[in-house]
């Protein structure tokens, strides 16, 4: 497919996972609502895309989602309350959540897989553009929002785009792992897709961190497979199928702090950091932080 040269004004979350690394804690709740400081984790997401020039954010949702929709709705009982309390200032904070974006919803019916999880939304796509994917564990504090290095990079390569960061070799079997040619010190030319490989396996020590920009050609490599090597429908396969077909796929580097929230430890360094930057408590925790030992 031809670039269009139209801009990335969608994006896709999907947010379908049962967190079972956080039970019983998402027992009832998603984990992509799990808060950070005082946002759930999914709010950050959002406006990290929204920053990017993102108008439309399409959920991709499952069984016990529904806190999600309702988080991004508008809530007339809460916002009358703060108004009849005097709460303005709160009222502002609420009523921005409802007007971020246009917010879609679609249901995954059964759990076969990221890339099974973007089919159910490609209906909302157009044949000719390309969208923003972003994954719920992958926060980044970054002055240029990652989300918006992804948008740049596409404009520059007008192809699809995996957001990477660089890890300690030891922890690359973690993750999926890139190979191919470096473009300077921030983008590859991806050829090779390798998931959790053992260290001395690893192509390189640039893995996928959960965001991407995703062109046509990926919605249709998904939709010709049954099932991926995993027994699985995944963006990682669908990949593999467009360097197969010399389809151009490229990598950047993001830049900033890379807060993955996918485990507990990496939840609790994540709330700290922000914590470390909240106004209202930053003092206060690092008062507290110097009193551990």
């Amino acid at each position: 497919m031809s670039y269009t040269g139209r801009k990335i004004k969608k994006a896709i979350f999907p947010v379908a996972g049962f967190g079972t690394r956080f039970l019983p804690a998402t027992k009832a709740q998603p984990k992509e609502m799990l808060p950070v400081v005082d946002k759930p984790v999914v709010q950050y997401l959002v406006e990290e895309a929204v920053a990017a020039g993102i108008e439309e954010i399409i959920f991709v949702t499952g069984r016990g989602k529904r806190a999600i929709e309702d988080h991004f709705d508008v809530s007339y009982e809460l916002e009358t309350t703060l108004v009849e309390k005097n709460k303005h200032a709160l009222l502002e904070v609420v009523k921005d959540i409802s007007s971020l974006a246009k917010f879609s919803y679609v249901r995954q019916p059964v759990p076969l897989g990221d890339g099974h999880a973007l089919l159910q939304a490609a209906h909302l796509v157009d044949d000719d553009e390309s969208v923003l994917v972003m994954f719920g564990d992958c926060l980044y504090d970054s002055e240029v929002p990652a989300a918006k290095q992804l948008t740049d990079a596409y404009e520059t390569y007008q192809s699809s785009i995996i957001g990477l960061a660089e890890v300690p070799l030891e922890e690359v079997s973690k993750f999926g792992v890139i190979g191919g040619d470096a473009i300077g010190d921030q983008d590859w030319k991806v050829t090779h897709i390798v998931e959790k490989p053992k260290p001395a396996d690893a192509p390189s020590r640039a893995v996928a961190v959960g965001k991407y920009i995703i062109t046509r050609e990926v919605f249709e490599a998904l939709a010709s497979m049954k099932a991926g090597k995993s027994g699985e429908i995944r963006l990682a396969d669908a990949f593999e199928i467009m360097i197969e077909r010399d389809v151009p796929l490229y990598g950047r580097m993001l830049e900033g702090a890379w807060l993955d929230t996918g485990d507990k430890f990496g939840f609790l360094a994540a709330t700290i950091h922000y914590g470390l930057k909240h106004p209202e408590v930053k003092d206060k925790l690092v008062a507290y932080l110097k009193t551990l030992r």
